[in-house]
């Protein structure tokens, strides 16, 4: 893990700037994994302060107990407006340890704009030695006069084989690592939640593309709505990797799993189910029923698949 959040331009840059002696006051790391957003910004505090791995200020960073290191808020919290109260008055104290002192504010895409709002002139201008790391999953949340007041680093999705080398670090010996890294976009910690599936949403949406009553189908995966949709994704792009001339070493499930999907749909059918799948994703994302938007895709692909038969007749 700790290979993956070093490799990005982002941690590079915020590592450079410390060892140079000017890093922004404020800097604001847009990291789109929630799960993970805390512990990267544990390796850029880390390489804020120098830290080397194993080194007694390293430990206490990552435990959060390092006294020129500040954690807001506490794990799983939310930073509120009397949090941000013991910010200011934190602020005004000397370091205890260096020269400098690190505000870490986690999950910044959820503090209210009235918070926001109450620590704006300490963000602009914070006290000789006094430095801000935030980190958000999207900056739309962030308001603009904050934006405005930071340096903003941000973090693109991981590439497939940066995925895929991490989960075989964290998981030696884990079967499905490629597809799961495939199918995630780029999430480590989605990509763990398909492994940890062990394979089952994958087969449900080969299940899902070639089964003839789909309702209970459905049904099923509304329960795990944005698993299953990204699984759904991966087994189309298969099956027309598998259709292409010479592509099956493209493949990232096991030939024969996929074969039945490609048998049923013609090339064009199975691109044009990729764009309703996405679709179908991006619903998910707005909270839509999984169940529903599951059986709204089945029928948009049959529907396809009828036009695409009538025409080859």
């Amino acid at each position: 893990m700790k290979e993956l959040f070093r490799s990005t331009q982002a941690y590079r840059a915020f590592s450079d700037g410390a060892a140079r002696g000017d890093a922004a006051h404020f800097t604001l790391m847009v990291f789109p994994d929630a799960v993970y957003l805390r512990a990267f910004l544990k390796e850029c505090a880390k390489a804020f302060f120098g830290a080397a791995d194993g080194s007694r200020e390293a430990r206490l960073i990552d435990a959060e107990s390092y006294s020129d290191c500040l954690f807001y808020p506490a794990a799983g919290g939310k930073l509120s407006a009397e949090l941000a109260g013991d910010i200011l008055d934190e602020s005004v104290l000397r370091p205890v340890e260096g020269e400098k002192k690190l505000f870490v504010l986690d999950a910044f895409h959820t503090v209210t704009p009235l918070v926001q709002n109450k620590l704006l002139k300490l963000l602009e201008e914070p006290p000789r030695g006094v430095y801000f790391l935030a980190g958000a999953t999207a900056e739309h949340a962030v308001l603009s006069t904050v934006l405005s007041r930071a340096n903003v680093r941000r973090v693109p999705p991981f590439a497939t084989e940066q995925i895929e080398g991490a989960l075989r670090r964290m998981h030696p010996g884990a079967a499905g690592t490629a597809a799961a890294a495939a199918a995630c976009g780029g999430e480590l910690s989605f990509a763990e939640e398909l492994l940890a599936g062990g394979g089952e949403d994958f087969r449900l949406a080969e299940t899902f593309l070639t089964a003839r009553d789909r309702v209970a189908v459905c049904r099923k995966a509304g329960e795990r709505a944005r698993a299953f949709f990204a699984a759904v994704r991966l087994v189309l792009h298969d099956a027309i990797m598998l259709k292409v001339p010479g592509q099956e070493h493209s493949l990232y499930l096991p030939p024969d799993e996929v074969r039945p999907v490609a048998e049923r749909y013609s090339l064009a059918v199975l691109a044009q189910a990729t764009e309703y799948a996405l679709d179908a994703e991006r619903e998910i994302q707005f909270n839509a029923n999984g169940a529903q938007a599951a059986l709204t895709l089945a029928l948009r692909i049959d529907k396809e698949n009828e036009i695409w038969h009538k025409l080859s007749l």
